[in-house]
């Protein structure tokens, strides 16, 4: 298998992606999530590029993208979903699913909402869209929703710690010797650049829009019924089983699936994951 890895100018920006396997064959585009990028999605890359075309890209401020200061440039969830909507269509693709993991489910349901007709599909792997999947983690972070202040903001760049990051990665995980250490030490590194707080932060701000978003988010589930695949880690403590199970509720042929994990199901259970999602591609085309 062999990735190739590209950098384009995306609106002054250096925007890098992954790219893997054939680009004639159907194509499943990769949204990664906080505090991680493209580097989650390497070892599924190699799962499923035997067959598909794979394309992971980094969002400004993470991997390895541009990362402009917080006061230089706007880091929304509306700002991001430009960025991979131009670049989607930089290189000329019109017709693709999605895989969207934790911040890639706003990303993602910006593009759904923006280009219906090109979605074949959606894999969520603990991408939320419904109340029911946030967790009492979220608390602090709603309080920030509710009052910006530097103390309320202060009281989050605990979450931007390497024990946190080592946390996200571990918890919920019935064998932790599972979890190879190099993502983690990867996204620390990237997280503890001087400023990339400051953008975490006003990304933290930004997600408070997102569950006002998810009525017209379920909406699109519901009137285009896109094929739906969860892959979800039930031992989430973050975007808890009960937001896979909600999709059930809006896209009538939606499959869920709980495997035993934490917040990043890839981690640990890498080709339990490949074959579902290999699978649910199959399915797209016939």
């Amino acid at each position: 298998m062999t990735v190739r890895h590209h950098t384009v100018e995306i609106d002054g920006l250096n925007v890098f992606y992954r790219e893997a396997g054939d680009p004639s064959a159907p194509t499943l585009v990769l949204l990664h999530g906080f505090p991680t990028s493209s580097i989650a999605y390497r070892e599924l890359m190699e799962e499923l590029s035997d067959e598909f075309h794979l394309l992971a890209p980094d969002y400004p401020g993470f991997g390895h993208s541009s990362a402009p200061a917080a006061d230089e440039w706007d880091y929304t969830f509306d700002h991001l979903a430009d960025v991979v909507d131009r670049l989607l269509e930089t290189l000329g693709l019109t017709s693709y699913a999605l895989h969207i993991h934790d911040y890639g489910a706003p990303v993602g349901f910006r593009l759904a909402l923006r280009h219906p007709e090109r979605i074949t599909g959606i894999v969520t792997q603990n991408g939320n869209a419904y109340d029911e999947g946030l967790t009492p983690f979220w608390e602090p972070i709603r309080a920030y929703w509710a009052d910006p202040s530097q103390a309320n903001g202060d009281a989050l760049r605990g979450l931007l710690t390497r024990e946190a990051t080592h946390w996200q990665y571990t918890h919920g995980v019935p064998d932790t010797s599972l979890v190879n250490p190099d993502n983690e030490a990867f996204d620390q590194a990237l997280l503890d650049r001087p400023g990339n707080q400051e953008i975490q932060l006003a990304l933290f701000l930004d997600y408070g829009v997102n569950p006002g978003r998810y009525p017209a988010w379920q909406d699109y589930l519901r009137t285009q019924q896109p094929p739906l695949l969860a892959v979800w880690g039930r031992n989430d403590e973050i975007f808890g089983p009960d937001g896979a199970r909600a999709y059930a509720r809006d896209v009538k042929q939606a499959r869920i699936h709980l495997l035993d994990a934490g917040h990043f199901p890839l981690t640990t259970r890498l080709k339990q994951s490949a074959a579902l999602i290999r699978d649910f591609l199959r399915g797209l085309s016939d």
